[in-house]
């Protein structure tokens, strides 16, 4: 990608900006060109100057993220070249990041991607079994973040201490003739048993939750914090990211349009119906027929079942999984390191409709949420208004169903 001398580091970057979110199918998202004048030891032997070249049209944001990040990085470089002539521009990796579930289908791709992220100092990889190779594994590649594995559960909080960031993809899989309620009993007791964890050793992180069902797991992380006395209801998130990026992938294809420019905001949760998008408000602007609305609605609502069936029991989504959830990922560490315009959809504790949680798009920053966007629920259409209407009585009973779990759970302690 890169022409001789340049070195050329490419990494997945995540959010959405300017209050857009466009995805795109590459795992690249914008090259980092570094002028091989300069040694950047910090950064495996790569070479940087004071200027970053970002190419958005392989961005997971869209074409607005290149001038942002250029912005971001130019605004940092003023200032530091307020104070010294010899300023030299580093991409700094500060964060550490735990992934539990990492020898999963989903944690092995997402710990690659988280890898690959600039802003990483330590990736710290935790599962029941068979995490050391996959550590060993990740770990040559030369990127900033040292990685370190942790197994069973004699050694999770040594893997939790000090962590900014927890993604938990832990869990049983779908397979065929499955739906996510199917998942209930199993993946309950792992999401309880990991948040308490994490309540216990990090309770200040950002825990976003990819372990189905969402709807129902979210509830329960969030009853397991209250208990812990360490709740904090802008840090918690279940990731619903991949329902974007498949309503901007299949909205793309269908209108023809270029795909790094599409955002279609998805609301509600992470199941069936639940799951609405909102092509209404696509960006850019687009026009769809009633047929199209219903096929896309369907398709989209659908699409997991797609690929397990596609897979004819050898799994389910779990690459596209991990690619949605680095892009939250790193959104989340861009919004840490104090980028102030990172906007994602995700499945938090909300107050834009009579249900306590929901999935919006939100604004992040470093203590997490910062806001709640409700005009994507204003205006819409009378398909929209309906499905969302339609949704709210199986969102309610997964979310009661949740919760009542975690709660029996207390009482039987």
């Amino acid at each position: 990608m890169a022409a001789a001398p340049a070195a050329t580091f490419t990494i997945g970057s995540t959010g959405t900006l300017g209050q857009r979110g466009s995805s795109s199918p590459q795992l690249s998202s914008f090259g980092l060109k570094f002028n091989t004048q300069n040694p950047l030891k910090s950064f495996c032997g790569l070479k940087a100057m004071s200027s970053v070249r970002c190419e958005s049209e392989l961005s997971f944001l869209g074409s607005k993220s290149g001038s942002a990040l250029r912005a971001s990085f130019s605004s940092k470089a003023q200032k530091e070249n307020n104070r010294s002539f010899n300023y030299k521009l580093q991409p700094q990796a500060s964060y550490k990041v735990a992934v539990l579930g990492a020898a999963g289908g989903i944690g092995q791709p997402l710990a690659l991607l988280i890898k690959m992220s600039p802003l990483v100092s330590d990736l710290h990889l935790y599962d029941i079994a068979n995490v050391k190779g996959v550590a060993a594994d990740i770990s040559h590649c030369n990127t900033p973040s040292q990685v370190r594995d942790f197994t069973g559960a004699s050694e999770l909080a040594n893997c939790l201490n000090g962590v900014d960031v927890v993604v938990i993809p832990a869990g049983v899989p779908r397979k065929p003739g499955m739906t996510r309620d199917d998942l209930f009993n199993i993946n309950a007791g792992i999401v309880r048993d990991l948040v308490s964890a994490v309540a216990d050793n990090c309770p200040g992180a950002f825990i976003q939750i990819i372990s189905n069902p969402v709807n129902s797991t979210v509830p329960i992380a969030a009853e397991v914090l209250k208990q812990k006395g360490v709740y904090d209801p802008k840090k918690l998130f279940g990731v619903t990211t991949l329902d974007v990026v498949r309503a901007n992938t299949f909205v793309a294809q269908r209108k023809n349009l270029k795909l790094i420019d599409v955002d279609v905001p998805v609301v509600g949760g992470h199941a069936g119906i639940t799951i609405l998008p909102l092509l209404s408000k696509t960006r850019p602007s687009a026009s769809f027929t009633d047929e199209e609305v219903e096929e896309l609605t369907v398709r989209i609502q659908n699409a997991g079942t797609e690929v397990v069936e596609a897979k004819a029991g050898a799994g389910s989504a779990t690459l596209s999984m991990a690619y949605a959830a680095a892009r939250f990922v790193e959104s989340s560490l861009r919004a840490l390191d104090g980028d102030g315009d990172v906007y994602e959809c995700s499945f938090v504790q909300s107050d834009l409709t009579d249900l306590p949680f929901f999935a919006s798009r939100v604004k992040l920053g470093r203590k997490g949420i910062e806001a709640l966007i409700p005009s994507d629920l204003q205006g819409l259409t009378d398909y929209e208004q309906k499905a969302l209407e339609a949704l709210k009585p199986e969102l309610k009973a997964s979310i009661e169903k949740g919760i009542a779990f975690a709660q029996k759970q207390t009482v039987a302690a």
